[in-house]
């Protein structure tokens, strides 16, 4: 999701930023459990999107690299693409997305996950944002 046009869209209403999870530019959240992430879009990208209506979820055991496009979100508004924060192979899916995809904007950072992935090493976190650091980027 690219920053500038989430910002034309949302004005001055920035959004939720946890400070236990870690961010990328492109409007992903990441949590960190070993060597397995839990990835989503965060409140301010579904607030950007407004009512999302479907979600293409990655493939299970799909290899991804840092940065692929390898999800979408579709709103009323757009279809945007989800980039993986990490390189590795996704172990879980959100399934209950493809009947509710209502979840990404009704809890974006819990029942609104959009997959799992597992990395081949320690995950590198040096490429993602802290809240801190995110919260400047959306200008909260």
């Amino acid at each position: 999701m690219t920053p500038s046009c989430l910002y034309e869209r949302l004005g001055d209403s920035m959004g939720d930023v946890p400070g236990d999870l870690r961010y990328t530019k492109e409007h992903e959240w990441v949590k960190v459990e070993g060597k397995e992430v839990s990835i989503g879009i965060t409140d301010f990208a579904q607030n950007a999107l407004t009512e999302v209506v479907w979600v293409e979820l990655p493939e299970l055991d799909s290899v991804v690299e840092v940065m692929e496009s390898f999800a979408s979100v579709e709103s009323v508004k757009s279809v945007s693409e989800i980039y993986a924060p990490v390189a590795g192979t996704v172990t879980d899916v959100n399934e209950s997305l493809e009947d509710a995809p209502e979840q990404i904007n009704d809890d974006p950072y819990g029942s609104g996950w959009i997959c799992k992935i597992k990395t081949d090493g320690d995950v590198d976190l040096s490429a993602l944002l802290d809240s801190a650091s995110y919260s400047a980027l959306i200008g909260d």
